[in-house]
């Protein structure tokens, strides 16, 4: 471990300890026909492609109560604006800097920003989140919701854990607090709402990758540290996978880093666009890959989707809807994982 990262992580060690008890559920009970939210802000102040894809079912659910609402996020970085494209109910984008020591005017002035603007509710995604708590606290909002567990919400989800999940629970148990009707309907996916437009390019694309139109698969053979599969779990089982699809064309989705952990054997392919990623993916039946961002984005994309899982927790991140399934693969082997391949293509 690098000096540079031993620091940021006592600093999130000390940031969490000093923000941990910051706030508290703000939840005032009115007449049902009193509430209407009109302006949210969700607070997710973090970059990562996954993390932030982790929001869309919440901001659909948000909308499908509240047609008018208006949603600001909190994030950091430049992707929210990119995977949000196409939510119209997106207001605006209040994005802390990367590095802030480096940036601190610019990241003083998004919190000055956040305090602008009087907010119906405000929604914390990640518990754990020392910039999101602060940020919740800090903004003026009638009503607040941190993301602590409520044992009333763990005792009726079994899936509560789920990142995507828990925060649309959370909605759901305080309006019906509210006199709202108790909704029991699945959490929405994961989605990037992608155009007409954006899948008829990337079908093209697709097109002109494998020859001609023909039923394909997807895989994503990278991951980030531990998450990632060696080339030696990966080679035997793209040569397994296409024996046992022979009529379909297996394509690897590449990494910004452009590396491929089975020696780019398959046709590929590269982007660093992730709404073309998205799409490119949709027109697959079937995609395949570890824990990640682009995973996620599978997700998104509607496509049925293998997560593999070795050393994240598959029930706070696994995919979920369009027949996707988190797979465990220190206890499923390479024939039970083809298995399930073949189930979801049926």
């Amino acid at each position: 471990m690098s000096f540079k990262t031993e620091i940021n992580a006592l600093r999130r060690k000390i940031t969490r300890g000093l923000t941990k008890n910051v706030g508290s559920v703000k939840f005032e009970k009115k007449n049902v026909s009193e509430v209407v939210f009109k302006n949210v802000l969700i607070s997710r102040p973090n970059h990562r492609l996954g993390n932030l894809l982790l929001i869309t079912p919440l901001v659909q659910e948000i909308n499908s109560h509240f047609p008018d609402c208006k949603i600001d996020l909190f994030v950091k970085g430049g992707l929210a604006p990119i995977i949000f494209e196409n939510y119209t109910t997106i207001d605006q984008y209040i994005v802390l800097p990367k590095k802030p020591f480096k940036e601190l005017r610019k990241y003083l002035s998004v919190w000055f920003k956040i305090k602008q603007k009087k907010y119906d509710l405000v929604i914390n995604i990640d518990k754990n989140s020392s910039s999101g708590r602060l940020s919740t606290q800090f903004a003026d909002a009638d009503y607040k919701f941190f993301g602590e567990e409520n044992e009333t919400i763990i005792s009726q989800y079994p899936d509560h854990v789920h990142m995507a999940k828990y925060p649309v629970y959370e909605f759901r148990y305080y309006l019906e607090l509210l006199g709202f009707p108790k909704k029991e309907a699945a959490v929405p996916t994961i989605n990037m709402k992608l155009s007409a437009t954006e899948l008829q390019k990337s079908k093209a694309i697709l097109t002109e990758i494998v020859g001609s139109p023909t039923k394909t698969i997807a895989i994503f053979t990278y991951a980030t540290g531990a998450k990632c599969y060696p080339p030696e779990w990966w080679h035997p089982f793209y040569e397994q996978l296409k024996t046992s699809f022979p009529d379909y064309a297996i394509v690897e989705v590449l990494p910004v880093e452009n590396v491929s952990q089975i020696d780019f054997k398959a046709p590929s392919f590269y982007s660093k666009d992730v709404r073309e990623i998205a799409a490119f993916i949709a027109n697959c039946e079937l995609f395949i890959g570890a824990d990640s961002g682009i995973m996620h984005l599978a997700c998104a994309s509607q496509t049925p989707v293998l997560g593999l899982f070795s050393v994240t927790i598959p029930e706070k991140y696994e995919p979920y809807g369009n027949k996707s399934i988190a797979i465990n693969t220190n206890t499923l082997d390479t024939g039970a994982i083809l298995a399930l391949a073949k189930a979801r293509l049926q």
